[in-house]
């Protein structure tokens, strides 16, 4: 079975990346996490190769100039994106890799992978978003005030996400994409299926060969 590619995408603060972790921890035979590339300086506790490959601007700009990235997104002055060859080798193995990415990529991997899971996470009001970011202690009053204004503009993508989840309860919204993820993976390979059934009777039908 071909893995499904998913893409995670949330405000910043709303615990997605708590949630992929979490979901890689308990099922590590079914995900993949494709550790993404960013030109932003590491945070506290962050370390090169798990959270993310940290290049400089200049190294991540030759990596679009090498088609290196299947997606990148410039977010706050900083760029992100996905390293190709990693993806591709995942899915191939049945591996459903997560791409916990901002919306701008979330986009350009629709297009180019068109049945990837565009997956939202939603807070359960902007109160308790704000009250997120504040308590994580990292960032500055109006470094918090710039991606509560991102969210602003990221609210207009949302509907263009397959599904949408509210981080309320954390082990009922880890439960529901879980769920689902393997209720999207079976329904992808019961078309690829299908399809396969019905091209090799309509050959067996027409005589021609593939």
């Amino acid at each position: 079975m071909r893995g499904l590619l998913i893409v995670v995408s949330g405000f910043s603060g709303v615990g997605k990346g708590t949630l992929t972790k979490e979901l890689l921890k308990r099922y590590p035979e079914e995900y993949a996490l494709s550790v993404s590339v960013t030109s932003r300086k590491p945070r506290v506790g962050e370390e090169n190769g798990r959270e993310y490959f940290f290049k400089t601007r200049e190294e991540f700009e030759k990596m679009i100039e090498n088609g290196e990235l299947v997606e990148y997104a410039c977010y706050n002055g900083n760029y992100y994106g996905t390293p190709a060859a990693y993806v591709q080798k995942q899915l191939e193995n049945g591996k459903n890799v997560i791409l916990e990415i901002e919306v701008q990529g979330g986009m350009q991997i629709k297009k180019l992978f068109p049945e990837t899971m565009l997956l939202y996470i939603m807070p359960p009001s902007a109160k308790v978003l704000a009250e997120r970011l504040m308590g994580r202690g990292t960032e500055t009053a109006e470094e918090i005030h710039g991606r509560l204004s991102r969210a602003i503009d990221e609210s207009a993508y949302v509907t263009s996400y397959d599904t949408t989840l509210v981080n309320d309860d954390f082990e009922v919204c880890l439960n529901a994409m879980h769920k689902v993820t393997l209720d999207r993976q079976k329904e992808m390979d019961a078309r690829r299926s299908f399809a396969e059934e019905l091209k090799n009777e309509l050959v067996k039908i027409t005589g021609q060969e593939e």
